[in-house]
């Protein structure tokens, strides 16, 4: 456990305000407006709960980028979801965040409305005993996450065939955190002095994959906790970075995270899937950002023994959920939020999951935060 997490709640109002002062003292000797980007979807609900923004001064911004796997999920993907969904020897597989995340024309919410089998898990390898009660079925599992859970995907795939279970099978999404960071420090759209570097993603991966964004593109990066403390002392150190003119990623997060990451899950990964390109909502066909499932596990890959010819649909006019992940505007430039685009009816993946940005804006944003200033 980390020293934040065991701190009262005076204690942490009184960290916090030493950090911020020091942020202040920072950004007031740089000079200069200052945006800063978390790409992790419980740094954004912490850093919105804890109204982080609020107490931040006006020249430091703290900006959302892709880091809600279920927001950056394409189109064309929730309708192949859907077809297989419709099938009558299909059974799906499928967080309970999925559900609401709208396709072209429909979404899984719907289809299992009209009667499509579709089953609520709470980790990839409760599917296995759904295909073990369903033999007859083919038992697909929607995996769509980061590196944080495509090990447990990929877990799944070894599972079912050590059990012999042979109709269990991934419908795969996952995406990979490096190349699109890449992405977004080539887009000329998106403005960022440093990174908040996700934490959970880093305990899998390590911090030495992000080591190409100081070397290349001299841009620091901090890998983060998500105590309100432990982003704001990751912030400070971007800060100092950026008043000296330097660029080197650290971690702030060294209790949990390690230089090289977790191996045994990097091994699991590695034995089920390769990389691919892979299509980013908002972003486009990000170069080897994707995870597919290598030919030796062809066999529990749902798209090649059942693949089907879905046409693509348009993304939902007026949303602009791919801007808001890409840290060009915030939600509320957007001329659904808050109108048309709600939690309780969402047109935009953003507002849908948990840990989008449009959804902790629309919670979070205008209301009381756990310790920052009320509004």
């Amino acid at each position: 456990m980390s020293a934040e997490n065991t701190l009262t709640k005076a204690e942490e109002r009184a960290a916090a305000q030493k950090l911020v002062a020091e942020i202040k003292r920072l950004a007031a000797k740089i000079g200069r407006p200052l945006r800063y980007m978390e790409v992790c979807g419980t740094h954004t609900v912490s850093i919105f709960r804890a109204g982080l923004r609020q107490i931040l001064p006006e020249s430091v911004a703290l900006v959302s980028g892709p880091g809600c796997p279920v927001c950056v999920t394409a189109d064309d993907y929730m309708d192949k979801a859907i077809a297989y969904a419709h099938r009558a020897d299909v059974i799906l597989t499928t967080f309970g965040d999925m559900l609401k995340v709208p396709g072209s024309k429909s979404s899984l919410a719907e289809a299992k409305a009209e009667g499509a089998d579709i089953r609520i898990v709470y980790s990839p390898l409760d599917t296995l005993a759904v295909a073990r009660e369903n033999p007859d079925k083919k038992v697909v599992f929607l995996a769509v996450g980061f590196e944080t859970t495509a090990p447990t995907a990929a877990a799944l795939t070894l599972a079912a065939e050590q059990q012999g279970l042979a109709n269990v099978y991934l419908l795969s999404a996952q995406k990979l955190v490096p190349p699109a960071l890449k992405a977004l420090l080539t887009d000329p759209e998106v403005k960022v002095d440093g990174f908040l570097l996700p934490g959970h993603v880093s305990v899998v991966t390590g911090t030495d994959v992000f080591q190409f964004v100081a070397d290349e593109y001299h841009t620091p990066g901090v890998v983060a906790g998500f105590t309100p403390v432990a982003i704001l002392r990751a912030l400070v150190r971007l800060l100092q970075q950026t008043a000296a003119g330097e660029a080197r990623i650290e971690n702030e997060y060294e209790s949990v995270v390690q230089p090289g990451g977790t191996p045994k899950a990097r091994r699991i990964l590695e034995s089920v899937y390769e990389p691919v390109d892979a299509p980013w909502r908002g972003i486009g066909v990000i170069p080897k950002s994707g995870l597919r499932m290598k030919a030796a596990h062809a066999a529990h890959d749902i798209e090649r023994l059942l693949p089907l010819d879905v046409p693509v649909g348009d993304n939902h006019p007026g949303c602009r959920c791919g801007d808001v992940l890409r840290g060009i505007i915030s939600p509320p430039s957007c001329p659904l939020f808050a109108k048309a685009c709600k939690p309780t009816h969402a047109i935009g993946p953003c507002m849908v999951s948990v840990e989008g940005v449009c959804a902790a804006w629309f919670k979070y944003g205008q209301g009381k935060f756990e310790f920052g200033k009320q509004k």
